[in-house]
């Protein structure tokens, strides 16, 4: 499958993330009044388990054992996560910007970091075995 194909498909996925995410931010400041970052590091937490569904089945049709796939996937989202959640501490919290602002920006930096942590690391097929 091609790069671009495959983006869009982690996209599309990445949206029901996204969903969960924007969600978790919205109830966590506005009914729960914990602060933005650490609703956005919640609502993250959750929609990677959306994805990794999703990315396994759908968007790199894995053939890894999940054990494996989990191990790296739920690795590569534990720096995401540190990443999401400090940059919106660093922007919402310390520099005063919009929290859906903030979030956006951080949501796009997020997809990139992902969709390349998944392709090549987490959800990479296995090297063909040479046959002798």
């Amino acid at each position: 499958m091609s790069v671009q194909r495959q983006f869009l498909r982690f996209a599309a996925v990445g949206a029901s993330g996204t969903a969960v995410q924007y969600s978790v931010l919205w109830a966590g400041v506005n009914l729960v009044g914990v602060s933005a970052a650490a609703a956005s590091g919640a609502g993250y937490a959750l929609g990677a388990v959306v994805n990794y569904i999703l990315n396994y089945f759908f968007t790199f049709q894995s053939d890894k054992s999940h054990g494996e796939a989990a191990a790296k996937y739920f690795t590569l989202l534990g720096i995401g996560w540190c990443m999401n959640t400090g940059l919106m501490w660093l922007l919402a919290q310390r520099l005063g910007w919009n929290l859906w602002l903030a979030q956006v920006l951080v949501t796009g930096i997020g997809l990139i970091y992902n969709f390349a942590g998944s392709r090549w690391w987490a959800f990479k097929p296995a090297a063909p075995v040479a046959e002798r």
